[in-house]
């Protein structure tokens, strides 16, 4: 009996995640995500749209259901990443009085 070689056809991309703030991609060698606010044309998609992801060519991502063609790229430029501020550096904010006329 043969076994088979594990990972051989796994997909080159794959959505892992969807949040309300967007979505989670897994490629070969990266992990990407995906936010709502830069790329607003997955937000109002459904799951199965959304899911439905091809590795068009070395630096495109494509969405046939929804008609969406990415640049890897793009996806790069707008990473998810925390900025840390100590309590120090912060920047005191104070209120305003707004003052409402009748």
């Amino acid at each position: 009996m043969k076994s088979v070689t594990r990972g051989k056809n796994s997909p080159a991309v794959k959505v892992t995640n969807i949040s309300k703030h967007g979505l989670w991609l897994i490629t070969r060698s990266d992990e990407l995500f995906v936010s709502f606010n830069e790329f607003p044309c997955f937000q109002n998609a459904s799951v199965s749209k959304i899911m439905n992801i091809e590795w068009s060519n070395a630096d495109y991502l494509y969405w046939p259901d929804l008609d969406v063609d990415l640049a890897v790229e793009s996806i790069r430029r707008f990473p998810l990443v925390s900025k840390e501020l100590s309590l120090a550096k912060r920047p005191r904010q104070r209120a305003k009085a707004k003052i409402v006329s009748e």
